[in-house]
């Protein structure tokens, strides 16, 4: 409108807390990705060995269901430190599958087709920006892990009773703390791998040739050297390992080399928890840095 004709007037709406700014980004990328009927049956289906874990906690404490199917309670799996750490490790593929199909193109739409100005120029920080985009897997990941994994060990405790929930009040620790470090590692991987390629098939490929050739090539150096610092370049292996120990079954190996006249065996140290969770930080703080580096208002082209 003309200036001279002074019909504009001041925006006398409610204002967006500044706390809460980032919260925009994923409001709208809900819409986009439910808007696949395969996605959305796909994440329904992510639930289902959640169901299979909630089935066999109800069967511990119904003796009738017990009693209909012929089971013995000894025969059952017992629900134990191993029980949660087994189901939150298996629950963690599924978190990695949505990964593949929601991470990519959140970061890569807006570089390759030069929107970032059109964020930055509002009110509206990188930092924020990118929070705003990780918030969305950190909400669809932690729907399928922690949460109802918390949910199921409440459920056990009630059924338990008080006594069992003090006891193993440390199990809840370990199934937050470890689902929060996969949910976290997975979106910053996702967005700087995003960020780097610009395109959602290429990226896609790149997530699984992290995840898996640091895995094929650690397996073969542990059993080259009968070590387990093969491991280190390994995220799925660094990830169970960080896992065990918040439950509390980090233990050692043992395995056993020779022919048939002559069978030594040895102990494989497991890798040392400390240096698992090193390696995870500094997978972080590099997903970070060319996070910090790519994610910018304007490129310079030479």
């Amino acid at each position: 409108m003309a200036v001279y004709e002074h019909t504009y007037k001041q925006y006398l709406g409610r204002l967006t807390p500044e706390w809460s700014r980032f919260l925009v980004i994923p409001r709208h990328a809900f819409r986009d990705v439910f808007k696949s009927k395969l996605f959305t049956a796909f994440f329904v289906i992510c639930f289902l060995p959640l169901l299979i874990e909630a089935i066999l906690i109800y069967l511990h404490h119904n003796v009738s269901a017990l009693a209909i199917l012929k089971v013995n309670v000894r025969e059952l799996i017992p629900i134990d430190a191993s029980f949660f750490q087994f189901w939150v490790n298996f629950q963690a593929w599924p978190a990695y599958l949505v990964m593949l199909l929601v991470g990519p193109p959140l970061v890569s739409r807006d570089l390759r087709n030069n929107a970032l100005p059109l964020y930055l120029c509002r009110p509206f920080t990188r930092t924020e920006y990118v929070l705003g985009k990780m918030s969305v897997l950190l909400i669809l990941l932690s729907a399928i892990t922690w949460v109802p994994q918390l949910l199921l060990f409440f459920f056990q405790s009630y059924l338990e009773g008080a006594s069992w929930f003090i006891e193993n009040l440390h199990l809840a620790s370990g199934i937050f703390i470890s689902s929060v470090v996969w949910i976290l590692l997975l979106a910053l991987l996702s967005q700087a791998v995003s960020a780097l390629v610009k395109w959602r098939v290429i990226a896609s490929i790149a997530l699984l040739g992290i995840f898996f050739l640091p895995w094929v090539f650690g397996e073969v150096v542990n059993n080259l050297f009968l070590t387990r610092w093969g491991n280190i370049i390994s995220l799925g292996a660094l990830m169970r390992n960080v896992t065990a120990g918040l439950f509390g079954t980090w233990v050692q190996t043992a395995g056993s080399f020779g022919n048939d006249r002559f069978v030594s065996t040895i102990t494989v140290n497991e890798l040392p928890l400390w240096a698992s969770w090193f390696a995870l930080f500094v997978a972080c703080a590099i997903c970070l840095a060319l996070l910090s580096r790519k994610v910018k208002a304007y490129e310079v082209v030479r």
